[in-house]
């Protein structure tokens, strides 16, 4: 008995017109990478004058998916933030560690934010914490919280140093170290509103020299 063959396979029929197309995969993204070009995106605008279209198109994500991998706008420039802070304190971390003569220690923390704050593709963007965040700080507890936290651990990262050098014997037996944390900090602060609104880096660099003479005593003429 011979079987019958089986009629091929019949061809996937074209789509009828009018029939909504199927979409493709969504495309892949990187969260790190995304996460980047939000931190971008909210230092140079801050947060109110970033829109969702905004950090759509920066990122490349649409609004479905940004919600999914970050939260809303407000969770989005939370994570942005604390994504600054971690950079920051990378690039800090190890000069507050490291031995070295307290006016050298300054010297390499102040050139170190110099770098941070006049970074940019567009233009100098200052600190996230003193230009954007702190703006924030004021309707929003979180990130109130967040920016305290950030102000307070640099004042004691400087008065460590302080102290430290005080031991050292660098500084005089009158020297309170908290209080030269707070002159520092205070620095740190100035040459950020300052690198912002485009004041030339050789400026503040004499801004950061007076301070750390004031500081722990005039160094050698340059």
């Amino acid at each position: 008995m011979v079987q019958k063959s089986k009629p091929p396979a019949a061809a996937s029929a074209p789509a009828r017109r009018g029939e909504p197309k199927r979409r493709g995969r969504p495309r892949a993204y990187e969260p790190d990478v995304a996460l980047g070009r939000a931190l971008d995106l909210f230092r140079k605008q801050g947060f109110a004058a970033t829109s969702l279209d905004d950090l759509s198109e920066a990122t490349g994500m649409n609004r479905p998916s940004l919600y999914g991998a970050f939260g809303d706008k407000r969770e989005l420039y939370i994570k942005s933030y604390q994504r600054y802070r971690e950079q920051a304190g990378a690039a800090m971390v190890d000069i507050f560690r490291e031995e070295m003569p307290v006016r050298q220690r300054l010297e390499r923390i102040y050139a170190a934010a110099l770098d941070i704050y006049l970074s940019g593709d567009t233009g100098p963007r200052g600190c996230f914490t003193v230009v954007t965040a702190a703006s924030e700080a004021v309707g929003d507890p979180d990130i109130r919280a967040m920016v305290l936290e950030g102000l307070t651990g640099l004042d004691k990262a400087f008065a460590n140093c302080f102290r430290r050098a005080k031991e050292k014997g660098e500084l005089p037996e009158s020297a309170d170290p908290f209080a030269l944390a707070q002159i520092a900090s205070a620095t740190i602060h100035t040459i950020a509103i300052r690198s912002r609104a485009r004041v030339p880096r050789k400026e503040l660099e004499a801004i950061v020299k007076g301070a750390i003479d004031v500081m722990v005593g005039a160094g050698p003429k340059t």
